[in-house]
């Protein structure tokens, strides 16, 4: 089973989880499993297999958390006589997400606006392209490989304005609501000069 994770427009910069919480209010280290004969080791990070079984500590609690580094405050009690470890995910997590949504939604207050009608017809255009997929998908895949063009043209453009503008990656990567890396990965994605 892998970690529920929670995603917006900004991608790997932003995922959301639900981190555990130990007593002493830190996260515990990744849990090791042993896959068996093979020399192949399962690591993982998901808040439920901190239950205290196989070697793991128990943990007490979860808080929001997010792949920028993000941590949550407040925190969330595990009642583990309520988690069924069958479907760990069927566990209430709403309040580490609302925590990580509030996060996010600082995240995007600090990025460039999108002009009104850009964002309309961004919109518009996933709702129209959703039905067509389900009413004509290969006319969406085509449709799909026309915005691929458009996109890869138009980012060359934007990416090289960007070079122009000489700004510092921490500030690039405020506005595009990514992390440095991210942000540099993206210029670079559609800088063909």
């Amino acid at each position: 089973m892998t970690m529920m994770m929670w995603a917006t427009e900004f991608g790997p910069s932003h995922e959301g989880r639900a981190a555990a919480v130990l007593a002493d209010g830190s996260e515990p280290k990744p849990a090791l499993f042993d896959a068996g004969s093979s020399a192949e080791v399962y690591e993982t990070s998901d808040w439920w297999v901190y239950d205290g079984t196989l070697g793991t500590p128990r943990a007490r609690a979860v808080r929001g958390a997010c792949a920028c580094g993000w941590r949550g405050e407040e925190r969330f009690a595990i009642d583990w006589e309520r988690v069924d470890p069958d479907a760990p995910d069927a566990y209430d997590l709403t309040g580490p997400y609302r925590a990580w949504k509030r996060h996010v939604g600082e995240v995007e207050r600090r990025t460039v606006s999108l002009p009104a009608d850009v964002q309309h017809l961004l919109e518009q255009l996933h709702e129209r392209l959703t039905v067509l997929a389900e009413d004509a998908p290969l006319a969406a895949l085509r449709a799909v490989g026309a915005l691929e063009h458009t996109l890869a043209e138009t980012g060359q453009r934007a990416a090289f304005g960007a070079w122009q503008d000489e700004q510092d990656w921490d500030a690039i990567a405020t506005k595009l609501g990514l992390t440095e890396a991210h942000s540099r990965a993206r210029l670079h994605k559609y800088n063909l000069y």
